[in-house]
This record gives C-alpha cells, structure tokens and sequence, in this order.
C-alpha cells in the first residue's frame, strides 16, 4: 500500500497538501497555526463520526428491533404449540377414556353371554332331568303291566 499521507477528502488525515489549488494570496499574514490547528482537529473529531456512523447506528437499533420481534414471535409460537400440545393431550385422553369405553362394553358383553350360556345349561339339565323322570315313569308303567300280564297269565295257567 502507499503511503496515507495525500488522501484528500477520504478521511485518513489527508485533505492538505497534492489537492491544494494555488490561490494568489493578497493578504499574506501569518495566522497563529496552533489555534488553527487545534479548532480543527476538535471540529474534525466530531465531523468524523458523519453519516456512515449514523447509518451504522441506524442499522444497529434495526437489528436489534428485528430481533425483539424475532423474539416476541418466538414466544408467540412457543404459546401456540404449548396450546397445541395441550390440545392433543386433550385429544389422546378423549381417546384413552374411548378405548376404556369399549373395553368395558366388551367385558360386560361377554359377561352375559356366559350367564346365557350358563342358564341354557341349566336349562338342559332341567330337560334331562324331566326326561329321566318320565322315563323312569314309564318303566313303572311298563313294569306294573308286566306284572299284571303275569298275573293273568298265572290265573289263565
């Protein structure tokens, strides 16, 4: 790089010097260089901070309001999938009690069917019982007749 010595109008301490025009001073009088000097070293420092700071600045409270917003977004987010969330535990449960629902119906489902099952065997003891008895009434019956063929027959011999 070259030297930094005749940047004019480029901030890094040029400006005077190689851009200098030559005016014809009339009034050639001193000036007292250090009141000169100084004045424009403290305007300088204030002028430096020119536009480019300002914009930088400007950028800076942008950023940061972008990012309150990201932010303030964010936790509205979050809220909607806590409130989500919640909803589908609301769902699950729904189901959950659902299932618990059926699983009932079904048991006391097969509850009745075992009591039907277990009347209709009654049931048929009952049948075979009465069957039993009749049959046994007509093996007394048929025994009574025996014994009275016999008889007779006894009484015809």
């Amino acid at each position: 790089m070259g030297s930094r010595r005749g940047r004019a109008g480029r901030g890094w301490g040029g400006g005077r010097g190689r851009r200098r025009r030559r005016r014809r001073r009339r009034m050639r009088r001193t000036r007292k260089r250090k009141r000169r000097r100084t004045m424009s070293r403290g305007r300088r420092r204030g002028r430096r901070r020119g536009r480019w700071m300002r914009r930088r600045m400007e950028r800076e409270t942008m950023r940061e309001r972008e990012r309150e917003n990201e932010r303030e977004r964010e936790g509205e987010r979050e809220e909607e999938r806590e409130i989500g969330r919640g909803r589908e535990r609301e769902r699950e449960r729904e189901r959950e009690r659902e299932r618990e629902r059926e699983r009932e119906k079904r048991r006391e489902e097969r509850e009745r069917e075992r009591e039907r099952e277990r009347e209709r065997e009654r049931e048929r003891e009952r049948e075979r019982e009465r069957e039993r008895e009749r049959k046994s009434e007509r093996e007394r019956v048929r025994e009574r007749e025996r014994d009275r063929e016999r008889e007779q027959r006894k009484e015809t011999k």
